[in-house]
């Protein structure tokens, strides 16, 4: 089966790990990374193994996800009327074992499933901050079929 094209707008930056005797370092986002737009907030956010936390989109806000400690399994769809790759399905396994930091642009449903057997820690630094009265987040039914995607575990 081939790969799906990579979603318009997303973008995917390698995190280099530096380990010393004293544990890591590993630097997430930079002001001078060529796609950071500017600081809104940053907040942590845990998904237990199994758990499903989706979908849901933002109008003005692009999210930059790297997943700190344990796995998760996180997917994007397109259903931007205007995107060149609407209709489009991508998922990316992240976190201990693929230390990467994902661009995810407004407007592109995203989700997360924890994987493994312990929680996984995911680190958010948002373009906007969260507005309590107007909050900018759409929600999806994760389960109801009305995004492609089956959160289910493929075996084989």
């Amino acid at each position: 089966m081939a790969a799906s094209p990579m979603i318009d707008g997303v973008q995917i930056k390698r995190l280099k790990v530096i380990p010393d005797e004293r544990g890591f370092l590993m630097e997430m986002l930079r002001c001078d990374d060529p796609f950071f737009q500017k600081f809104g907030q940053v907040y942590a956010t845990t998904a237990y193994p199994g758990v499903v936390k989706g979908w849901h989109y933002h109008k003005k806000q692009t999210d930059h996800f790297v997943i700190v400690k344990g796995m998760m399994k996180v997917a994007l769809y397109d259903d931007r009327e205007d995107s060149p790759t609407r209709g489009t399905v991508n998922e990316f396994f992240m976190g201990e074992q693929n230390p990467i930091l994902l661009v995810i642009p407004p407007g592109v449903l995203h989700g997360m499933k924890g994987i493994g057997s312990e929680p996984a820690f995911l680190v958010n630094c948002c373009s906007e901050p969260y507005n309590y009265k107007e909050p900018d987040e759409y929600r999806v039914d994760p389960h109801d079929g009305t995004v492609p995607y089956d959160w289910s575990r493929k075996d084989g």
